[in-house]
């Protein structure tokens, strides 16, 4: 047990100096160390060690079988297969005797006559290390089996010192290998792993100073290096696109605000400057300095709503309610773009039960449908549709208009994101809608998405389960 708790302690310092040492020669060069303390210097005391537990053993065994009527055979059996010599005295007469002269001691040519010893001793059991005038070490276990009867096993230690001048030979030879082959490994991993390495570190420090044109090329044959390089590399794209969209953001969000700033200023200086005696003119500068005021609060509301949902600081209220009625009294309040030539189609169900937060699926309709209008073709068409499916509700808001480029897809629910990258005022809404849409929908925990064809149009769609 002490030798394995040893062996696995140095085994534990290996690997700590091993992870620490500067690189795989100093590494070799320890567990050389290591092998040939172990295998020269205590190679004679784990030797002992080792027979000493070996013969406790044996004595046990012997004590446990003592009883058996195939006795007197076991013994012989273990005699031989473990090398040692048995005897067993039943009141002071050797009754059993199994082993090689060797292996048995005489007990004439001994100093100590340890058999009366441990007799008159009165104990259960004992340890002797006997050694001749030759230094020959002799490991001696007795035990009492029974009254007046003793047991007696011994095993001779050989000598080690031509192993251990065999080992010292074969250890120079192998520190010479070890040592070799640890260079030419050290080579190779350094070609291997510190080029890659420090490609990758040139990278970072791109990345840390805002620089995403670069890009890593992935030239290592470690799959670990790969997927790093693979993990980069996208970590890069997706700062470029937040990076991208944090700048659109900025130039978008200043705009809206700028704009009906400037033109509330603007009337309010009319009003009071060039109009204060016209009561009509005075009026419609103070309308216009109303609607642009809506519109910055629709702004901020909007941004407020997003940062909101965004960190989670807002609960749903869920409640039942009838899908198909909740769409018809939204679509009933665009009649007014009737006059400018609008034509907003719906088609639906009956009746559509569903459990929602009212308030913020009014949201995604009226988001959805506000896009719709500012996107749809010339023939200024809209439709809704609400359709009965197998075990859900979906809700499509569907436009004629130019459609959304493949590659656009997967960023327009982003904050003021636009394919053409360039911003104009629309007729409705903030430029974050989309955004809100994902975020409520996603609270929701409902399936969304977006089909468009080039040209065609494109539908916005949503899912409920029933």
């Amino acid at each position: 047990m002490i030798s394995r708790i040893v062996c696995c302690a140095m085994l534990i310092i290996i690997i700590i100096i091993g992870l620490k040492a500067y690189n795989l020669i100093i590494f070799s060069i320890i567990v050389i160390i290591l092998i040939w303390f172990f295998q020269i210097f205590s190679l004679n005391y784990f030797y002992e060690y080792t027979k000493s537990k070996e013969l406790d053993s044996l004595v046990k065994q012997i004590d446990k079988h003592y009883s058996d009527d195939d006795f007197y055979e076991y013994l012989k059996e273990l005699s031989f297969k473990t090398d040692a010599c048995i005897e067993l005295y039943n009141n002071d007469e050797l009754e059993y005797n199994m082993g090689s002269n060797i292996q048995c001691l005489d007990d004439h040519n001994n100093n100590i006559d340890y058999k009366n010893t441990f007799i008159l001793s009165g104990k259960k059991s004992g340890k002797y290390t006997i050694s001749d005038i030759k230094d020959k070490k002799t490991i001696v276990y007795a035990r009492k089996i029974k009254d007046d009867v003793y047991l007696f096993t011994s095993v001779n230690l050989k000598p080690l010192d031509a192993t251990t001048t065999t080992l010292q030979k074969q250890l120079r030879y192998v520190a010479i290998i070890v040592l070799v082959l640890s260079f030419i490994v050290s080579y190779i991993i350094s070609k291997l792993l510190s080029k890659p390495i420090e490609n990758i570190n040139s990278f970072a420090k791109e990345l840390s100073k805002g620089n995403y044109n670069t890009e890593i090329n992935d030239e290592s044959d470690i799959k670990e290096i790969q997927e790093l390089t693979q993990t980069l590399n996208y970590t890069k794209d997706t700062l470029a696109k937040t990076d991208s969209i944090r700048k659109e953001l900025m130039a978008n969000v200043s705009h809206d605000l700028k704009t009906p700033l400037t033109m509330i200023k603007a009337y309010a200086e009319m009003a009071r400057d060039l109009n204060s005696n016209n009561k009509t003119k005075r009026q419609d500068n103070l309308n216009v300095i109303i609607e642009e005021s809506d519109r910055l609060n629709l702004l901020v509301n909007d941004i407020l709503d997003l940062t909101k949902m965004e960190t989670d600081n807002d609960k749903l209220n869920i409640e039942k309610i009838d899908l198909d009625i909740l769409i018809k009294s939204i679509i009933k309040k665009y009649d007014i773009y009737q006059k400018d030539g609008y034509k907003i189609e719906y088609i639906g169900i009956k009746k559509a039960i569903v459990k929602i937060d009212v308030k913020r699926i009014e949201q995604v309709l009226y988001n959805l449908i506000n896009n719709a209008i500012n996107y749809t073709g010339d023939d200024k068409k809209v439709t809704i549709k609400l359709l009965n499916q197998k075990n859900k509700y979906r809700v499509e808001v569907i436009d004629t208009g130019k459609g959304i480029e493949d590659k656009d897809i997967n960023y327009i629910w982003d904050k003021y994101y636009k394919s053409d990258k360039t911003h104009s005022r629309l007729y409705l809404g903030t430029g974050i809608g989309l955004s809100i849409v994902k975020n409520i929908l996603m609270k929701h925990k409902f399936k969304y998405g977006v089909l468009s064809k080039k040209n065609k149009g494109t539908m916005f769609y949503f899912e409920i389960s029933k």
